[in-house]
């Protein structure tokens, strides 16, 4: 049946320490089914990760539900709206279990009790239009995407990694950090799509002894939301069956191999 309401998507997530995110389980498929919802949402012992399409009362409403809970808290939900489309673009709702909301298999980080310094968009373009920090030193945009994503698009002159998953991140940063002592002199920005892999590469990096390390609050799409495609070459995969989006976040329907959309 066509869609006449116009479908908002959203991506959200929450770093907290949920004891027995099992019970949640059955609870958030009722009221996404109820609200018909569709899209994934990801429940581990380290937090929440969802991604979401619906008419935007709707989604809203579910937000609200989650939002009551005392344990999430009124403050759950880093909402970030990443378009609309006419259409839905999630085939299904998906509720499972994860061991990790962002799967990166680094013990010991922990972005719920540390977070790592972050850039508003906003000034991180200032940074970019000047070349350097407010401190005066060099800025290294950090893209801690799988290369596919790369190759869609990413920030001018961005460093970058040969990974196919994020589990792969920390080798592939280690051996990029000892071939380019360099770093530790600049201030690196990491950024990721909408902000999770960002909460966990920044901690990492900070491991490796680098002194000024920030993550890109709300990640490329925030960074679109908020200043447009500023410094941006290309477009920004997402995962869903709009694949990617420009940076005035619309879908873009230009076709990528291995990527196949259900809505044309």
């Amino acid at each position: 049946m066509e869609i006449q309401t116009q479908i908002q998507n959203i991506s959200a997530y929450m770093f907290r320490q949920i004891e027995e995110p099992e019970k949640w389980l059955p609870i958030l498929k009722e009221k996404a089914e109820e609200l018909s919802l569709k899209g994934t949402i990801l429940l581990s012992k380290e937090g929440i990760n969802l991604f979401l399409a619906a008419p935007a009362a709707d989604l809203n409403q579910f937000l609200d539900f989650l939002r009551q809970d005392s344990y999430l808290g009124s403050d759950f939900a880093k909402k970030l709206v990443v378009g609309y489309t006419n259409y839905q673009p999630f085939g299904r709702m998906v509720v499972r279990m994860v061991k990790e909301i962002i799967t990166m298999r680094v013990p010991g980080i922990d972005p719920e009790s540390e977070r790592a310094p972050w850039v508003q968009p906003e000034k991180l373009k200032v940074w970019l239009d000047q070349g350097t920090d407010d401190e005066g030193r060099e800025i290294v945009m950090l893209d801690t995407r799988n290369l596919f994503e790369v190759e869609m698009g990413t920030f001018d002159q961005a460093e970058y990694l040969n990974i196919d998953k994020f589990s792969q991140f920390p080798e592939a940063i280690k051996e990029l950090v000892e071939n380019q002592p360099n770093l530790k002199d600049k201030t690196i920005v990491s950024f990721c799509t909408g902000g999770i892999r960002c909460e966990k590469a920044a901690l990492y990096l900070q491991e490796l002894d680098l002194p000024k390390v920030y993550q890109l609050d709300g990640g490329i799409l925030g960074y679109f939301d908020k200043v447009g495609g500023s410094h941006w070459q290309g477009e920004c995969f997402v995962f869903d069956d709009r694949i990617a989006l420009s940076p005035d976040l619309k879908e873009t329907k230009k076709d990528y191999a291995g990527r196949t959309r259900r809505n044309t």
